[in-house]
């Protein structure tokens, strides 16, 4: 059936109509107020496609829902089970949408937690915990003879020399790592630059591939996982180059340790604050200011009233201010406009995670100091400097 017939539609404003609608198409009913276009829509093709569902249902589950009156129309063919949003007028709540109100996306949440596979953004490698048995297994497939070494990461792209790290598995007692790629004996290890990332991975094992190695690999397996803390390689001693089998315990990435929580379904909501876009906490907008509606006067310092409150009157901020000039080097009576793009950002956007030695005065003239970074000042500015955007035009796809 490809499309829905209408015969003798008397709902309400209908003059015995008679019509054909195609089935899975966007269609718009339009014409002049009071023409019949809800009563065709809602009362009419809607409610006898409820009272259909409705109907089929068992008499048990009818006690619970309510059923629409019959349309008045002599016939209707092609009809599905129907949902509608109704016309009125509702609160402009961001957090509900079509999706929440019809529970279409309550489905799509438990489809995505149930049917989706995590991946690592970086890798696109699947990020999955793995038990022992499941590597042993994995390693017991390759083919019979194949000569492979286990190896335990120990230090991933990390700078140093890492002397006492090679001397520890020394005299834990094993023989070999593989250091930037090369196998290297632990007795005799090449020096490290101090300067240059290395990374280090102890071989635990080496074996020919065949059936009776499954005691011995699981114990392998579990030494390398608690040397590394959950990851360990499988890689071919013949041939370098060939592509190594990652392991890891933990529901991470096996290359980079990039984790997540596994999949639920509370993850793919955005009115939950574990689903929720960090940058704009679900709602689809992101507030930020204006810098030169908070800066109007360029010409003007920051003691003689740049920024709105903040000049020497208000003691408070200006303390700050003050403070925050001798950090950085710069004059609050020079004005606003000749000062760096630097200082600029650090007033505005503040100082990140650099620690800054504040003094505080109270009302008793007693001075104290405090290290801690200058935070970000937007609050502060007040709502008329405030505007939105929305976060979805600056993700790179």
């Amino acid at each position: 059936m490809d499309k829905i017939e209408v015969r003798g539609a008397r709902t309400h404003n209908l003059k015995n109509i008679n019509l054909v609608i195609p089935r899975d198409k966007l269609i718009v009913v339009t014409g002049l107020s009071g023409s019949g276009k809800s009563s065709l829509a809602f009362d009419t093709l809607y409610a006898e496609g409820q009272r259909r569902y409705v109907e089929s249902l068992s008499a048990y589950a009818r006690q619970f829902l309510s059923l629409m009156e019959k349309p008045d129309v002599d016939h209707i063919e092609g009809l599905s089970p129907a949902i509608s949003i109704e016309q009125k007028s509702t609160s402009h709540n961001p957090r509900s949408t079509v999706g929440t109100i019809t529970e279409i996306h309550d489905y799509l949440r438990l489809l995505y937690a149930r049917v989706g596979e995590p991946r690592c953004p970086d890798h696109d490698v699947p990020l999955a915990a793995q038990t022992v048995s499941q590597m042993v297994d994995n390693v017991l497939s390759q083919p019979e003879g194949k000569r492979l070494m286990l190896l335990a990461p120990i230090i991933k792209e990390r700078k140093g020399e890492h002397t006492k790290t090679l001397e520890n598995l020394a005299s834990q007692g094993y023989i070999r790592a593989r250091i930037d790629g090369e196998v290297c004996d632990l007795s005799d290890p090449p020096k490290l630059e101090l300067q240059k990332k290395h990374t280090i991975e102890v071989v635990v094992d080496r074996f020919k591939v065949r059936d009776d190695l499954t005691q011995r690999l699981a114990e392998s397996f579990e030494t390398a996982l608690e040397l590394s803390g959950g990851t360990a390689v499988v890689a071919d001693m013949d041939d370098p180059k060939a592509e190594e089998l990652l392991f890891s315990a933990n529901f991470a990435c096996p290359i980079c340790g990039y984790s997540m929580r596994e999949l639920e379904p509370r993850l793919f909501s955005f009115n939950n604050p574990a689903g929720a876009c960090p940058t704009c906490d679900g709602l689809g907008v992101q507030q930020y200011f204006d810098p030169d509606r908070v800066i109007q006067n360029p010409e003007l310092s920051l003691a003689g009233g740049a920024i709105r409150g903040w000049d020497r009157r208000n003691f408070y901020y200006f303390q700050m201010l003050k403070s925050l000039a001798d950090h950085y080097k710069f004059d609050v009576e020079a004005p606003w406009g000749s000062l760096s793009a630097n200082v600029h950002k650090v007033v505005l956007y503040g100082s990140g995670k650099e620690n800054i030695e504040f003094k505080y005065m109270n009302d008793r003239g007693d001075t104290s100091i405090r290290r801690h970074p200058f935070e970000r000042r937007a609050a502060q500015y007040g709502a008329p400097f405030i505007k939105r955007r929305n976060p979805a035009r600056y993700v790179k796809n």
